[in-house]
């Protein structure tokens, strides 16, 4: 597996372990539907969140989130809609973003964006 494989994997890992710690019971990682696919999806309250994961191991100019695009949240929407239907699911979803960056002395940092985008932002 690629080091930036690697990476993502671990990143996926942190973000679910943060999830847990805050309360989230993790029902899926990677569910997939055709050629899409959800990082993580979690029961949290009455509701089930829908979390992308995006990390880098380096400092570029742009943040990690931003490469969430219209194009993305449309796929991440479809496969949200797929995966709520496919398990006779019947509450409200929320969009979040985790990002994983390492700090000035390397150790991977954490934001959480809570309700990151509506279903409405992926027309």
């Amino acid at each position: 597996m690629a080091d930036h494989n690697d990476f993502g994997k671990l990143a996926e890992d942190l973000a679910a372990d943060f999830l847990t710690k805050i309360g989230h019971k993790i029902l899926v990682r990677n569910f997939r539907f055709q050629h899409h696919e959800i990082d993580i999806v979690t029961e949290f309250e009455d509701l089930i969140v829908v979390t992308e994961v995006k990390a880098r191991s380096y400092d570029t100019l742009i943040e990690p989130q931003e490469a969430v695009n219209k194009r993305k949240i449309k796929s991440i929407v479809q496969t949200a809609d797929f995966f709520m239907t496919e398990n006779n699911v019947d509450k409200e979803v929320r969009f979040d973003i985790i990002t994983v960056l390492p700090d000035k002395s390397g150790k991977l940092q954490i934001m959480h964006i809570e309700d990151a985008f509506q279903t409405f932002d992926a027309n």
